[in-house]
């Protein structure tokens, strides 16, 4: 399988974030690791072996991107706005810098799939949000889509808004919500098992989220798996292989 990667700056950031490539062909896959996981966990923790099929079949090229967590949502040290500014820098970089790489890789004409687990469920879903011109499927798989729920403190402002899915997908309104309605697709997955309830509040988060996106008339689906579904890397495996191979 052919490999390739590009180490990108992030704006505000010290250090210069990798993005890889498993694949020559197939629909662009931008694929989120866990919190404060980096592009090299999908191949460690067999996540590119449970989609290999469609990566050696030209059906997928598996774009996977380090995460910044520590720096941002998960520097717990850090208000929360402040977080969700750093984060405004993540995002920036991965609309300004990621998808134009992505895309030139691919040649262009195909739209992107984001795809992520725990954390990088908030970030795939957040991004297909804010680059649904491009990047209009979204697979969140055990994700809280709420970041004031994350050992937040301090005052919260438009930072924190603008990055919180479940604040500003429930006030859409208007021609920008039609947009939305006409353009994103989302596939919300989680399990009911181990640390799916706590301490992470991926299922209760998800089916909140889930009723959002219902009220707002935005097209998803939302998978509930079993008692038996951990949130850890041998389930989302499952659940990635499961979904994405209708897409493609």
């Amino acid at each position: 399988m052919e490999t390739t990667s590009v180490r990108l700056a992030v704006p505000g950031h010290d250090a210069d974030l990798e993005v890889v490539r498993y694949g020559s062909w197939g629909r662009p896959v931008l694929l989120f690791p866990s919190e404060a996981g980096s592009a090299r966990d999908a191949e460690g923790n067999g996540m590119l072996e449970a989609v290999r099929s469609l990566v050696d079949a030209g059906r997928v090229s598996l774009f996977c991107v380090d995460s910044v967590d520590g720096w941002t949502w998960s520097a717990n040290d850090v208000p929360t706005e402040e977080r969700a500014r750093r984060g405004q820098a993540y995002t920036a970089w991965l609309s300004q810098a990621v998808l134009p790489w992505v895309l030139d890789e691919v040649g262009g004409g195909q739209e992107v799939i984001t795809a992520g687990v725990s954390l990088g469920a908030y970030h795939a879903v957040h991004l297909t949000f804010q680059r649904a011109d491009v990047a209009p499927l979204a697979i969140g798989l055990s994700g809280n889509y709420d970041s004031t729920t994350w050992n937040g403190w301090g005052e919260l402002g438009d930072a924190t808004y603008f990055a919180n899915p479940m604040a500003y997908v429930a006030n859409m309104e208007g021609d920008h919500l039609d947009w939305i309605r006409s353009r994103v697709s989302v596939v919300l997955v989680v399990g009911q098992g181990p640390f799916e309830v706590s301490p992470t509040r991926s299922l209760p988060a998800t089916r909140e989220f889930a009723e959002v996106l219902a009220r707002k008339g935005i097209r998803h689906e939302l998978d509930v798996w079993g008692f038996d579904s951990a949130h850890d890397w041998p389930w989302w495996q499952r659940q990635l292989a499961h979904h994405l191979h209708r897409f493609v």
